[in-house]
């Protein structure tokens, strides 16, 4: 099978599989790195928001690997760049506000407790589920709605306990602010992957996964200007060598966690994408919002951090919307399988005249 012919439904259950796995690597490794970068002295906001997108060179590795298969098989003729101009525009256009979320992510892991900061991203669903109606009319059955409801509310059980997480010697200035601006990060991304899922279907050409690629590519790196044009406004190059030798871990350790935040993050964005491109945006904000108290379980093991009944309710119940949400899927696929096989089956009537 070419690799930019249209993926069959068996590829595209395997890259459904492969990129969920990739968002769950981004989506609960990418805040731990992080974490790990302000618990010990780091504090520089714009340059974890550039950490989030700078891995955007990764992607030339398979997109190197699926040209070849295409010259290996077209010859001369096999296109470079399949992506056209319009669906260009568009991916710039999304990379740009994926550079602002980034800084908004970054400024309310930096400002906020993690149950806060949880509470807050939690409400990322609901605005998922309204911006996928309205911009892509998303359908909902009785087990999306219901996972969706799920997943909120034990994403915002999470922050029952905030008020003894809130960090020491932070002013109410900085703790509202980081507040507000996480609910802005919550609003704004989920927009955008509607808006992902709106361009493949508006794209003027067939939607492959190399073109997925093509457009991860262009978004982050449009991203990473944005936050780029933000560290040398706040001098944060210069900064990087001194908050180095300061880091609590040591200097050689600081950049392994710059270029490993880097890496995962990658993980997350190709693989929001790419399971936007084999099912449908909801999905991607759903996994995202399972993954939210794996996340805190993490935490816990890794940083220590106490793990109260609120938590493990959220865990049920996350897990529990995630289940209700596949169960429907699966009965709506067999049903529409079930509906396809008898149309297939019915025997054709022929009349002559």
């Amino acid at each position: 099978m070419e690799t930019d012919q249209t993926v069959n439904k068996k590829m595209k259950r395997v890259l459904l599989l492969l990129n969920a796995a990739l968002l769950a690597v981004g989506n609960c490794g990418g805040p731990l790195i992080m974490r790990l970068y302000f618990l010990h002295g780091g504090n520089r906001v714009w340059l974890s928001s550039w950490l989030e997108t700078a891995g955007w060179p990764i992607n030339f590795v398979p997109l190197l690997l699926t040209y070849l298969r295409r010259r290996a098989a077209h010859g001369p003729a096999a296109r470079l760049i399949l992506m056209k101009p319009p669906v260009f525009l568009a991916a710039a256009v999304i990379g740009l506000l994926t550079g602002f979320v980034d800084y908004m992510y970054a400024y309310g892991v930096a400002r906020l407790p993690i149950s806060t900061f949880a509470l807050i991203i939690a409400s990322q669903l609901g605005f998922s589920a309204l911006f996928a109606y309205l911009l892509v009319r998303q359908k909902f059955t009785s087990y999306s709605i219901n996972a969706v409801f799920l997943l909120t509310v034990g994403a915002a059980v999470l922050a029952m306990h905030t008020s003894g997480d809130r960090p020491k010697g932070e002013s109410n200035k900085e703790y509202y602010l980081g507040f507000f601006i996480t609910l802005g990060a919550a609003v704004l991304y989920r927009f955008v992957l509607p808006l992902v899922e709106l361009t493949y279907k508006k794209a003027k050409q067939a939607i492959t996964y190399t073109l997925v690629l093509e457009i991860q590519l262009v978004m982050c790196f449009f991203a990473t200007v944005v936050c780029t044009i933000g560290m040398a406004i706040n001098n944060d190059f210069k900064a990087i060598p001194r908050e180095a030798k300061e880091f609590g871990l040591g200097e050689t350790k600081y950049y392994v966690v710059l270029v490993c935040s880097a890496i995962v993050w990658q993980c997350f964005f190709l693989g929001a994408i790419g399971v936007i491109f084999s099912a449908s945006s909801l999905l991607s904000a759903i996994i995202i919002a399972v993954l939210l108290p794996v996340t805190e379980v993490l935490a816990v093991i890794f940083y220590k951090e106490k793990f109260k009944a609120e938590k493990g309710v959220s865990l049920v119940l996350s897990l529990w919307g995630f289940v209700s949400y596949f169960y429907g899927e699966l009965k709506h696929n067999k049903k529409k399988s079930k509906t396809q096989t008898t149309e297939t089956e019915m025997p054709q009537i022929i009349t002559t005249p």
